[in-house]
């Protein structure tokens, strides 16, 4: 069986995949990647890398996307496909980045109380943002995380371009979600035409937390993915 690694997305833990893991578990061995200790997408992967087994089938959900194209730059020839969900290739513009340091400094002076309601009402599809249970799983993980991880994923986001996608060789597999809020249609696409012989797929009626409100789709595509090593 491959070794398959999950990386999270921003202020999430290994919970992400819980709706997952049984079905996981039967494709493969299981390996979750640590993205809270470090304040750069570079010192991320390096750290995935280092705790990693030798070969391995990689997921990157959201953030996690960029610490696995990060991941490709570093360490291709690790990598026996991979699996970009609900991420992106696009760097920040100057108003994102402004955005994000503003965050930072007031939540420098703030008691960490967890995401905003509206934040995790729009990472979810519309039909889902009255849901307590799921929004309430998203709240714990921020929460699980605290302050000081905020404060280095929000500073890590501000920075590392990963590009490099026309270099990618091995299987690649890219996922969107029909009602993404915080990743676009667009974004996906200009991955998929860069990374040669990629799919990409759009998961119906889902919003961007894909492995939590369609788990068994995602589960779907990634067999998919693995039958073609």
């Amino acid at each position: 069986m491959p070794d398959l690694l999950f990386l999270p997305g921003f202020m999430l833990t290994d919970a992400l995949w819980d709706d997952m893991r049984d079905g996981l578990a039967a494709m493969g061995r299981c390996h979750f990647g640590d993205l809270s200790q470090d304040g750069s997408i570079v010192a991320m992967a390096e750290r995935v890398l280092r705790d990693a087994p030798p070969r391995f089938v990689l997921f990157g959900f959201s953030m996690g996307g960029f610490v696995a194209q990060q991941i490709m730059r570093q360490a291709p020839e690790r990598v026996l496909a991979l699996g970009l969900l609900n991420t992106s290739s696009r760097p920040q513009t100057p108003r994102e980045m402004a955005q994000h340091l503003a965050q930072i400094e007031l939540a420098r002076g703030i008691p960490f109380k967890g995401l905003a309601s509206r934040q995790l009402a729009a990472s979810v599809h519309p039909s889902r943002c009255g849901d307590s249970a799921l929004l309430g799983r998203l709240q714990a993980m921020a929460l699980q995380n605290g302050k000081e991880v905020f404060l280095r994923q929000m500073g890590a986001l501000r920075g590392d371009d990963p590009a490099g996608l026309e270099q990618i060789r091995c299987p690649t597999l890219i996922v969107t979600s029909s009602d993404d809020a915080l990743r676009s249609m667009a974004e996906s696409e200009h991955m998929a035409q860069r990374i040669a012989g990629s799919r990409m797929v759009v998961i119906p009626d889902c919003g961007h937390m894909t492995p939590l409100e369609k788990p068994d789709e995602l589960l779907a595509e990634i067999g998919w993915l693995l039958e073609r090593m």
